[in-house]
């Protein structure tokens, strides 16, 4: 058994989401957002080298020493998988490690909306899932993969950096492509899967022009594209989207891209009241004739105001989430003042002094 198996097994036992190996501390881990350091002597760099070599190929540790980083997935029968991400810095080497759960969860168990069922019905298109990182896009991503795989006969192509969850075939067929392993690069899979029959794309992340390109493309011709983003909020994703652009074809870029968004989903996971989980605030963009408009004619400042009023299609400002929580003693009122934009929404609940 390797070293790290064990910390892995700590890990998941306090069901925390991160693990840290790095020189001049003993093993960490992050819980409810918050780092703890483990019972262990502190590492140093030739201790920090030894566990992670340990549970590398060698084919891995030769792309650790030539790229001086290395994304990679760990798994332990019985346990769960592991996302990896080892990297050379200025104290030597370390690594941080994602706890990817054994069983894939449900909308129910993650606190995902109803309305993204319905999202999910559409057959072409683009679905975007967007938070800040280590706020759970993968895990909403997996979710939404599940359910499309139990409940139609489709076939459904990811690509992965790396491949975090393994789905297994229900009602479809499911091809996971990982980055450097299986394809050389986002974009190079998007070019061949438009050759492969697929009804649903998932691209792990809409990292570079290129990409972001290939998925409104492929999102035109048919199929559903489904993707993340590091961005907080429904708004500033459509913002980013378009200003990847050169300024010369963001015109065009928005009539492609009001045409084909049917909806961006952003999360936030704010520790709980109780402190022993996290709860998830979402806001809940869907792409409809009026969301369409705005981002034709350039005006994407009025989606705000527009959300607001789409509540009856299932449409959810983050701050209304996060009120939501309060309100029903889910989490503090301070961390509802850090998590909430419009802060006089929260004196009713201001703490008397």
């Amino acid at each position: 058994m390797a070293i790290l198996d064990k910390v892995f097994k700590a890990a998941v036992d306090l069901n925390a989401s991160d693990i840290h190996v790095l020189p001049g501390e003993p093993f960490m881990v992050r819980r409810l957002g918050k780092m703890i350091r483990l019972k262990s002597q502190s590492l140093t760099d030739a201790s920090c080298r030894k566990v992670i070599l340990e549970i590398l190929s060698p084919e891995q540790q030769q792309t650790l020493r030539e790229d001086m980083q290395l994304d990679f997935a760990y798994e332990i029968q019985g346990l769960g998988r592991f996302r990896g991400s080892a990297m050379l810095h200025n104290n030597g080497m370390s690594c941080i490690f994602r706890v990817i759960p054994s069983k894939i969860p449900s909308f129910k168990d993650l606190g995902i909306p109803d309305v993204m069922y319905k999202i999910l019905e559409n057959h072409q298109g683009i679905i975007l899932v967007t938070g800040a990182t280590g706020h759970g896009k993968t895990t909403t991503l997996a979710a939404m993969i599940d359910y499309i795989n139990s409940n139609h006969a489709h076939h459904v192509l990811t690509v992965e950096d790396p491949i975090e969850f393994v789905h297994p075939l229900k009602k479809g067929a499911i091809n996971q492509r990982q980055l450097g392993k299986d394809t050389l690069a986002y974009a190079n899979a998007l070019k061949g899967a438009l050759r492969q029959d697929p009804d649903v794309i998932v691209i792990g992340e809409l990292r570079d022009l290129d990409t972001i390109s290939l998925a409104i493309s492929a999102s035109e011709t048919g199929h559903l594209v489904i993707g993340t983003l590091s961005t907080s909020s429904a708004p500033k994703t459509v913002d980013r989207i378009i200003d990847s652009y050169p300024a010369g074809e963001q015109n065009q870029v928005r009539a492609m891209l009001s045409e084909s968004l049917k909806a961006v989903f952003t999360q936030r996971l704010l520790p709980g009241a109780d402190n022993t989980n996290m709860h998830l605030a979402v806001e809940v963009l869907i792409g409809n004739l009026s969301i369409a408009n705005l981002i034709k004619d350039n005006k994407t400042f009025q989606i705000r105001s527009t959300m607001q009023m789409g509540r009856s299609v299932g449409m959810k400002l983050m701050d209304e989430s996060v009120l939501e929580m309060l309100q029903a003693g889910k989490i503090t009122y301070d961390t509802a003042k850090a998590n909430i934009d419009k802060k006089e929404l929260l004196k009713p609940f201001a703490p008397k002094a």
